[in-house]
């Protein structure tokens, strides 16, 4: 009988039947990209997978196939010890791999034969992440994008959490990509996402949302940090409703003196990422900056970035992108508080449905 044939394996459209999903896969497999809510309990971790992938190419598949079985069994026997002995009888745990075949298979068979309703996904995560793909072409079609448009230090993150917090429908791209949108975005000591990843972050969002309620998000260029905004949910975002945020420069300096202040804890940081500025800008306005990390002057650099680099930029490309633009309705905050975010927000609201 065939791993996609067996009794014990369900399709995609199941998700939602289990108490638990669980990715057999490497470490690395699973760090790359996973279904939404898996946990990874590896029946072969990342040496272990490529002992056995070397042992089956250069010596024989049944050598390969030995070892696996004892490497694959002594690494769900400590699974078992370590995440699932608390488990009831009635527990059911989805379990999958790459392609729904043997790693899977082996755990399935385990702890079916304990009592638990253990299943397999067929078809793996290559099931999943073709579905993925398929869905981020067709969901953004079924969505109406309400585009908060506006230059560096408007506030318009913050402005789309107040909306969150009113209960609307956001999609925030920044968290998703874990990055700022901006050349000094990237937070110090973290790490963006795999393309994959986020590629599934944003499929989990776009499936959560209402098609009968417009959902907020923030306008981006195609790129996020090293990442990109797939084709199809890009140009429906284009052709979204534009609103344009508006706010005075000072209000725009301490908005980001507050946002950025992990750089500012950083001066060292803070002075690597604006040296990336140095081809567009040149070296001697760069320096200049990087004298007023040093001394401290953080308004003063606030108010040249926002005035020399970031105004100009937005002026440059950021209107452009955003095909409503033009036709968009004005916000003007005189203060970029939370107090009067939230207010905003609730003006923005839409009624209930």
């Amino acid at each position: 009988m065939s791993a996609h044939s067996a009794p014990f394996s369900v399709g995609l459209d199941r998700l939602g039947e289990f108490d638990a999903i669980i990715d057999v896969r490497s470490p690395a497999e699973f760090a790359d990209d996973h279904i939404p809510g898996a946990i990874n309990c590896p029946v072969l971790d990342d040496a272990e997978r490529v002992r056995i992938g070397t042992l089956y190419k250069q010596v024989s598949p049944f050598e390969a196939k030995k070892l696996g079985a004892a490497l694959v069994s002594r690494n769900i026997a400590r699974h078992i010890e370590t995440h699932f002995l608390s488990k009831p009888r009635g527990w059911k745990p989805l379990i999958y791999c790459w392609r729904g075949g043997q790693r899977s298979g082996s755990m399935t068979l385990v702890l079916g034969q304990i009592g638990w309703g253990a299943r397999r996904l067929e078809g793996g995560y290559k099931v999943f992440r073709q579905r993925v793909l398929e869905d981020l072409e067709t969901l953004p079609a079924k969505l109406d994008f309400s585009v908060l448009c506006g230059p560096t230090g408007s506030a318009k993150t913050a402005l789309l959490d107040a909306l969150a917090e009113a209960g609307e429908q956001v999609l925030d791209l920044e968290n998703l990509a874990n990055h700022r949108g901006s050349v000094l975005g990237g937070a110090p000591h973290t790490v963006q996402p795999g393309q994959k990843a986020f590629e599934t972050g944003l499929w989990s969002a776009l499936r959560g949302f209402d098609p009968a309620r417009p959902v907020w998000v923030e306008s981006e260029s195609r790129r996020i940090g090293r990442l990109h905004v797939p084709a199809a949910l890009f140009e429906r975002l284009r052709d979204g409703e534009c609103l344009r945020v508006q706010a005075p420069l000072e209000a725009r300096i301490d908005h980001l003196l507050e946002r950025y202040a992990d750089l500012i804890a950083d001066p060292l940081a803070f002075n690597e990422k604006l040296q990336r500025l140095v081809e567009q800008h040149g070296h001697r306005k760069v320096e200049g900056w990087q004298a007023m990390v040093t001394a401290g002057a953080w308004r003063q650099l606030a108010q040249a970035l926002v005035t020399e680099h970031y105004d100009p930029a937005y002026r440059r490309g950021g209107e452009g992108l955003y095909r409503r633009i033009a036709e968009g309705r004005d916000v003007s905050l005189a203060a970029l508080d939370a107090a009067s975010l939230a207010a905003t927000a609730r003006m923005l609201a839409s009624p209930a449905v």
